[in-house]
């Protein structure tokens, strides 16, 4: 076996024969619909040219008349791994969007290294657009045009998604969209970090030397951890972020959960006129919702999103 170059455990590893070594989220879940809820999914191609694709959730018995809320949701981990088809985001968004009766897309954006970073966040503008071509009537597909409720569009996202989510809403603030509100955004163990450790970052022996690595390795060409995209303190642009509320999910064990809360301290600095909550969930490791979604503090956080995605 090729000797190690970059060994980013529990992710993945690089040899240094350039193979590409990915521990988790490899696993293709097909799109079938959900026999217990009635959840309906299915599998759509955004952009072949560039193999950009996403999973849609349809609750049972919608009625067009009514429209639902639509969530769009980014996966999680570390723009390295996973995809919008793993067993851990079929699992949990069909769970979502049984509770919350909304329709979800779950984007499939590329992964670094082979697509470094800023790919992840065109993709899912690009994405983004695509969705929001549906608001006046003229997508292709018909599972949005015919049951989405465009002025009630949420973003969201964990961990790395959480990141893509925010990023997101702040490019909704500078470039608007034609017919479509973006009512909020959620963000679970969101992956932000700084150059200068805030709380208790410095504390976390080894913390900030695998978060670098990580970055700078899926975003070769950045500053570094006062890259605006990792750091939302160093963004200009932060009170232009384009919805009115949002709601942060901390985890107590998490070494992210700092800056998740920090998060909350630099968005109303910024003038930003909107809400923004932060929930801290203790005793609980990062996006502990995902891997077990039964325990009470996970059932808690599920209440917590079904509310947000259904305000009136």
């Amino acid at each position: 076996m090729a000797e190690i170059e970059h060994d980013f455990f529990p992710l993945m590893r690089v040899h240094k024969d350039g193979r590409i070594e990915r521990l988790a989220g490899e696993v293709f879940v097909p799109p079938e619909s959900d026999p217990e809820t009635g959840v309906q999914i299915k599998d759509v191609q955004i952009d072949p040219q560039i193999n950009l694709s996403a999973r849609l959730y349809l609750p049972k018995n919608v009625d067009p008349v009514q429209k639902i809320p639509l969530f769009v949701y980014f996966h999680g981990g570390g723009f390295v791994i996973e995809s919008a088809f793993s067993p851990t985001y079929h699992k949990y968004l069909s769970l979502v969007a049984a509770k919350t009766k909304v329709a979800i897309i779950s984007v499939n954006y590329r992964l670094a290294p082979e697509y470094p970073l800023p790919i992840a966040y065109e993709d899912s503008w690009l994405a983004l657009k695509w969705v929001t071509s549906h608001a006046n009537g003229d997508g292709r597909e018909p599972w949005l045009k015919d049951n989405a409720d465009f002025n009630r569009v949420y973003l969201g996202g964990d961990s790395a998604g959480g990141n893509i989510a925010h990023h997101i809403a702040i490019r909704v603030g500078l470039e608007k969209l034609d017919r479509v509100k973006i009512d909020g955004i959620f963000l679970a163990c969101p992956s932000f970090w700084g150059k200068d450790p805030i709380d208790g970052e410095g504390e976390i022996v080894g913390a900030k030397d695998f978060v670098e690595k990580l970055w700078l390795f899926a975003n070769p060409n950045s500053s570094g951890l006062d890259d605006p995209l990792i750091n939302p303190e160093k963004d200009p642009n932060l009170s232009r972020l384009g919805c009115d509320k949002v709601v942060v999910y901390v985890a107590g064990k998490d070494l992210l959960r700092f800056r998740g809360l920090y998060y909350k301290e630099v968005l109303e600095k910024s003038g930003w006129p909107g809400t923004v909550e932060v929930v801290e969930v203790k005793d609980e490791e990062h996006v502990f919702h995902l891997t077990a979604t039964e325990t009470e503090n996970a059932m808690a956080m599920m209440k917590k999103l079904v509310s947000f995605l259904n305000q009136s």
